[in-house]
C-alpha cells in the first residue's frame, strides 16, 4: 500500500498468533484491513492553527531592519539590496534575495509573508515525509503525513519564546525560520533519485543549495555542516550498504557547496565591515572564557527549550506515525534506514542537536553576548532539528509498541489528545499576540497616514512616536536612549529627519 492510501493494516493483539494473512515477527496484518480517515480529521487542528495564524499576517507592519530594507529596494530594487549586503552590510547575499522578494511590496509584502512562507514550510515538510516513509519501505494511512507535517510546523513555529520573532518577523525568518526548512528540502532530490540522471540531479541541487545556505544563515550553515558530517563519518550505523556510498558523496557534495558559500560571505566587504564592528568579541570568540560562557547560555537555553511542553506534541505526532505505519511491499531502490537500530539513530540525531546547537551560540555570541539566552529567533537553525528528533523518537517508540503486540489503543487515543491539546496551548498565546499585532497595525498605520500627509506638503522634518510589538525595535525606543533606525525611517518617508514624538497623531 502506498503512502496516502485511505487503509492501513490493523495489528494483531497480544493474544493473537500468527496464521496465513500475517507475518511473523512482525505482528502486522495483512488480510484485513480497516478504514481509519481520523488522522485526516486530527490534522484540521494544527492546519487550522496554521490558516489563523497566517490571517494574522494581515496586522503586520515594518519595524527594526525592514525601515532600512524597504527605502533601498524601492529606489534600487531587489539588486540594490543584494549590493547593499554584499558590500556594505553583511555579506549575506542569499538573504538580500530573500528579503528583498518581500520588500519589493511593502506593507503587502510584510503582510502576506506569514502565509507564503507557512505555506512553503509545511508543503516542504509535508513532501518530506512522505518521501522519507517511502524511502524507509513504510506505509500509513492517507492524512498521516500531513498530520505529521502540520504538528510539526505549528510546534516549530508556536512553541517558541517569541512567535512574532519566529514567524512573523520577515527579516528573522528568512534567516532562522526558513532557511533550516529550505536545508531539509534540498534532501527530497536525493530521496526521489532512480538511476543515474536522479542521482546528478540530487548532487547538483545540494551543491546549489549549499552555495545558497551559505551565504543565507550562517547558524543554519553550521547545522547543515554538523549533520552532514555526521552522514559522512557514521554512515555505517545507520545506512544499507546500497545507499552509503551516494549518501556520503551526496553529503560531501552538500559540505562542499556551505564551505563555498560561506567562503564568498566571509570574503565579502560587507562581511569585513561586520567583523570591524564586532572585530573585538569577534576575535576572542574561540578563547576559553567565551567558549565557557556560550556553555553557560547554551545550557540555560536548552532549560527553556525542554521545559517547553508544547514539544510534547511532536512527540505524540511520532508515535501516532510509529502506530498506524506498516511496511509496504518491497520496492527496488526503497528501504534506506536499517529498522534494527532505532535508538543509536535516535542518539546520533541527539548528539546532533546537541552539537549544532551548542556551535550556533558559540558564533552569535559576540553579536549577541548574554542577551543570545533572550535572543530566541536564533535558536530555531538548530530547535527544527529538536522537533524532528521528537517525531523520530516517537515514532520508534510507536513502532516498538506495535511490533510486541501491545493493545495500542488507548496508546492511539492518549497520543492523539496530546497531539489536540498540544494545538490548543499554541492556540492561546497566538491569540494574545493577534490582539497587540491587530493595536500596532491601526496605531501604525494612523501614523503613516499623517507623515505621508506631512511629508507630500513639504515637510522636511517630522514627529515620530515608537510603536512596539513583542519587542521589536523601533526609533526611540528605551525612553528615547535608542535612536536607530531613525534615519531609515527619515528616509522611507522621503524627509530629512524624524524627532521623537510623544503621542500618535
Amino acid at each position: 500500500m502506498a503512502v496516502g492510501a485511505s487503509s492501513v493494516t490493523v495489528p494483531p493483539g497480544p493474544g493473537d498468533s500468527p496464521g496465513p494473512g500475517r507475518e511473523r515477527g512482525g505482528g502486522e496484518p495483512h488480510g484485513s484491513r480497516t478504514t481509519v480517515p481520523w488522522p485526516a480529521v486530527l490534522a484540521l487542528l494544527p492546519l487550522g492553527l496554521l490558516a489563523a495564524a497566517s490571517y494574522l499576517g494581515r496586522y503586520v507592519r515594518p519595524s527594526a531592519d525592514e525601515w532600512c530594507f524597504l527605502p533601498v529596494v524601492r529606489d534600487e530594487g531587489i539588486s540594490g539590496l543584494i549590493g547593499k549586503f554584499y558590500f556594505t552590510d553583511n555579506g549575506r547575499v542569499g538573504n538580500g534575495l530573500l528579503v528583498g522578494l518581500y520588500a519589493k511590496f511593502p506593507v503587502a509584502g510584510h503582510q502576506w509573508y506569514a502565509a507564503v512562507s507557512g505555506v512553503l514550510m509545511l508543503g516542504l515538510l509535508w513532501a518530506l515525509t512522505a518521501h522519507l516513509l517511502r524511502r524507509a519501505g513504510q506505509s500509513v494511512p492517507r492524512g498521516v503525513p500531513l498530520l505529521v507535517a502540520s504538528l510539526i510546523t505549528a510546534v516549530f513555529l508556536f512553541a517558541t519564546p517569541n512567535t512574532y520573532k519566529t514567524f512573523y518577523w520577515p527579516a528573522a525568518s528568512v534567516s532562522h525560520t526558513l532557511a533550516p526548512v529550505l536545508a531539509c528540502a534540498a534532501a527530497l532530490p536525493l530521496l526521489r533519485a532512480r538511476g543515474r540522471r536522479g542521482r546528478i540531479t540530487a548532487l547538483a541541487v545540494v551543491l546549489t543549495a549549499g552555495v545558497f545556505m551559505g551565504t543565507l544563515s550562517e547558524e543554519a550553515s553550521v547545522v547543515a555542516l554538523v549533520v552532514l558530517s555526521g552522514v559522512v563519518l557514521l554512515a555505517p550505523l545507520f545506512l544499507t550498504a546500497r545507499v552509503r556510498t551516494f549518501a556520503r558523496v551526496w553529503s560531501l557534495a552538500g559540505m562542499a557547496g556551505v564551505a563555498l558559500g560561506t567562503l564568498l560571505l566571509v570574503t565579502s566587504p560587507g562581511s569585513r565591515n561586520r567583523r570591524e564592528r564586532y572585530g573585538a568579541e569577534t576575535a576572542s570568540m574561540l578563547s576559553p572564557d567565551t567558549l565557557l560562557a556560550s556553555l553557560r547560555r547554551y545550557v540555560r537555553i536548552l532549560e527553556t527549550v525542554l521545559t517547553t511542553w508544547q514539544y510534547a506534541g511532536a512527540l505524540a505526532a511520532g508515535v501516532l506515525l510509529g502506530l498506524l505505519a506498516t511496511r509496504a511491499a518491497p520496492t527496488p531502490g526503497r528501504g534506506v534506514l536499517l529498522p534494527c537500530r532505532p535508538l543509536l539513530l535516535t542518539g546520533l540525531v541527539a548528539l546532533a542537536f546537541l552539537v549544532s546547537g551548542y556551535l550556533c551560540t558559540v558564533i552569535t555570541y559576540p553579536v549577541f553576548g548574554p542577551r543570545v539566552v533572550t535572543a530566541a529567533r536564533t535558536w530555531n537553525d538548530y530547535l527544527l532539528l529538536y522537533v524532528l528528533l521528537l517525531v523520530a523518537a516517537g515514532a520508534f517508540l510507536g513502532r516498538a509498541l506495535r511490533v510486541r503486540g501491545v493493545r495500542t489503543g488507548a496508546v492511539t487515543g492518549l497520543a492523539a489528545a496530546v497531539c489536540a491539546v498540544t494545538v490548543l496551548g499554541l492556540a492561546a498565546p497566538l491569540y494574545e499576540l493577534g490582539h497587540d499585532m491587530r493595536v500596532r497595525a491601526q496605531k501604525w498605520d494612523r501614523q503613516d497616514r499623517w507623515l505621508r500627509e506631512r511629508a507630500a506638503e513639504g515637510a522636511k522634518v517630522l514627529p515620530y512616536k515608537p510603536v512596539s510589538v513583542s519587542g521589536m525595535l523601533e526609533p526611540f525606543s528605551a525612553n528615547g536612549t535608542r535612536i536607530w533606525p531613525a534615519q531609515c525611517v527619515a528616509d522611507y518617508y522621503r524627509v530629512d529627519k524624524v524627532t521623537r514624538g510623544t503621542r500618535l497623531p
